[in-house]
């Protein structure tokens, strides 16, 4: 098991056992969707979906394809459309030769005008995200403005060598923790009196939208060209709503 895939499983498998996931198989019973390339015989990668009584969805995205020096995996974690608990979010990647990774909680709201909210979801990222940043071994990652953007002031997002990427297991479990402690407890009654339901839907329908947009993030095409359009557009549509 490579360095990314390792990252990534033992995450997947912290989330799905503590909220105690079931995995949404796919018609031949495997993963949800087996990922195959024009060029070859073989599957090069999966997404498998989980859901919870807690949360509706969890999916893992897999690809490795040598021919394209690619081995990344992604495991993005969705709340329900109306809670303002954040969405967890892990990229785990070695492209051409360099690992890096991306981690965040993702905003249900507004950081700049829901300060109460900020406050009781973000600080307790702040040790981690401090510490985590004045690592030797860590280089800025290429992501540009408008990916930021969508994303939080806590998102760590680097390239790294492999002596720090092998030390993320630690700040990655942090993230995953205080993630699943915020799901657990909820959002207390002060903070949830600060936020609307309805506006915390149509946001993350249009922040879903966006995030896995082809014209916001290249990656896409990428994958496109990997597994085929029809495939791609299947992962892509799975990121974009909390529907099985």
């Amino acid at each position: 098991m490579s360095l990314p895939e390792e990252l990534a499983a033992q995450t997947l498998d912290e989330i799905v056992e503590r909220l105690g996931a079931t995995e949404v198989l796919g018609a031949d019973g495997g993963p949800f969707l087996t990922l195959m390339s024009p060029f070859g015989p073989d599957p090069v990668g999966k997404m498998r979906v989980f859901t919870s009584s807690a949360i509706p969805k969890i999916v893992y995205c897999g690809l490795a394809v040598p021919k394209f020096s690619m081995d990344t995996h992604m495991i993005f974690g969705f709340t329900p459309v109306e809670s303002g608990v954040p969405h967890f979010t892990l990229d785990s990647v070695n492209a051409n030769g360099t690992l890096a990774f991306h981690l965040d909680l993702i905003p249900r709201a507004e950081l700049a005008v829901h300060v109460p909210y900020m406050d009781h979801v973000y600080e307790g990222l702040s040790e981690t995200y401090t510490e985590t940043s004045k690592w030797e071994g860590l280089s800025k990652a290429n992501i540009g403005p408008r990916q930021y953007a969508m994303m939080s002031p806590w998102m760590l997002v680097n390239r790294a060598d492999e002596e720090a990427f092998k030390a993320m297991s630690g700040p990655v479990g942090n993230y995953v923790r205080h993630w699943l402690d915020l799901i657990e407890q909820d959002l207390p009654d002060d903070v949830k009196k600060t936020l609307d339901a309805d506006e915390l839907k149509r946001r993350d329908e249009r922040l879903r939208f966006n995030l896995f947009s082809p014209e916001v993030d290249p990656v896409w095409r990428d994958v496109a060209k990997i597994v085929g359009d029809e495939s791609s557009e299947a992962m892509r549509l799975m990121l974009t709503s909390n529907a099985l």
